[in-house]
């Protein structure tokens, strides 16, 4: 495998530490929006406590993260957070690494997505609802404020929003919830029909991903019943029968040129330019049609984190792949960072992983008891 440099910086703070087939749209479904139920909400924040686990540079760092980084995500402020899989959240100031977990006030074990709002709070979507972060305090929302679901999947605040005022989406095992500071209201996505896929996830309403274009629109992927796209007024509804290569969404990402990519179970990448699809699959050079997140880095290049198959990178022509082979530590990967020096962040099942463009450097956790 032949290798292509992207960029020659490295982030040596973080060394310290661990870390096609083209179908036209056709027979589009409209749907008119149902009146939604709007539950109250409000649970008091938990001020943090407990004993934190806080490291710092000079000791085996290769044991302090966890072996399932779901999510990596930079705040404004550069912190780094890295959402786990069973060891709620662990923060990087660039000084010390934090694990925040129900001990310490965070409400869940299982981090899948994570969001910054434009007052600077920190939302993390969670096994255990909704956790909110104001950089002193952790406040949670779960069914009980008005959540249809404890399993929280995706975050997206809404752009649109007027200024001083609050619209944040989630999607979960029961459906999308828009929070406006004070309430949730369920937004209605009809559910799939998973009878006919036996090794589909068990949750038809599930939404995996909420995305907000440059336009302003939401795009939501769902497990099974293709893409809802909402321009404020009305639901269109995008399956395999427009051109969709997969019905069952991981997720949504837009490229610099405009177009929307969506990342599936079961096949592949979908490109959407507003008109058409084209699909991308391991018949075409993609290394897995399972295929969990789509990302561009600075130089316009395309990576695709896939579950078994590794790293695909796509430069407009051809791909090409990365596995354990070419130092990653595994092929099953979920989220994709840049930094500001332009090296790549990989959060796998087998803890982190940099490229700085040359070669990778990983930091996987084994037996981390974080």
């Amino acid at each position: 495998m032949k290798k292509h440099s992207l960029h020659k910086q490295i982030f040596p703070l973080l060394l310290l530490f661990v870390f096609v087939n083209l179908c036209n749209g056709q027979g589009i479904t409209n749907y008119s929006l149902a009146k939604t139920t709007t539950i109250s909400a409000g649970k008091p924040a938990v001020s943090i406590g407990g004993s934190l686990k806080i490291y710092t540079p000079g000791v085996d760092t290769a044991l302090q993260i966890n072996g399932y980084v779901r999510r990596i995500f930079q705040d404004r402020a550069g912190n780094l957070w890295l959402g786990t899989y069973g060891s709620g959240i662990c923060r990087y100031d660039g000084k010390s690494l934090v694990y925040f977990t129900k001990d310490n006030g965070f409400n869940g074990t299982v981090v899948r997505d994570i969001a910054e709002d434009k007052a600077g709070n920190i939302w993390f979507a969670t096994n255990a609802g909704v956790c909110r972060y104001d950089g002193k305090a952790f406040t949670g929302y779960s069914v009980k404020d008005g959540l249809g679901s404890n399993e929280v999947w995706s975050i997206q605040e809404d752009k649109t929003v007027p200024s001083g005022e609050t619209g944040i989406w989630f999607g979960t095992e029961n459906g999308s919830y828009r929070y406006d500071g004070k309430a949730f209201t369920g937004f209605p996505i009809t559910a799939a029909d998973l009878k006919v896929f036996p090794s589909a996830y068990p949750a038809p309403r599930l939404v995996s991903s909420i995305f907000q274009d440059k336009t302003g629109v939401i795009w939501f992927g769902t497990n099974g019943g293709g893409i809802y796209r909402y321009d404020g007024k009305s639901l269109t509804n995008f399956t395999k029968k427009e051109g969709l290569c997969d019905n069952f969404i991981q997720g949504i990402f837009q490229d610099k040129a405009g177009n929307i990519w969506f990342s599936t179970r079961f096949g592949g990448v979908s490109r959407y330019d507003g008109a058409s699809f084209v699909n991308f699959t391991d018949q075409n050079g993609l290394v897995s049609n399972f295929v969990w997140t789509v990302f561009e880095d600075k130089n316009g290049i395309l990576w695709f984190a896939t579950a078994g198959g590794g790293l695909c990178r796509y430069d407009g022509k051809s791909f090409t792949g990365f596995t354990t082979k070419d130092g990653l530590p595994s092929n099953y990967i979920q989220s994709i960072m840049e930094d500001d020096a332009g090296n790549l962040w990989f959060g796998t099942s087998e803890g982190i992983s940099r490229y700085d463009g040359k070669s990778f450097v990983s930091f996987p956790a084994k037996n981390a008891g974080c």
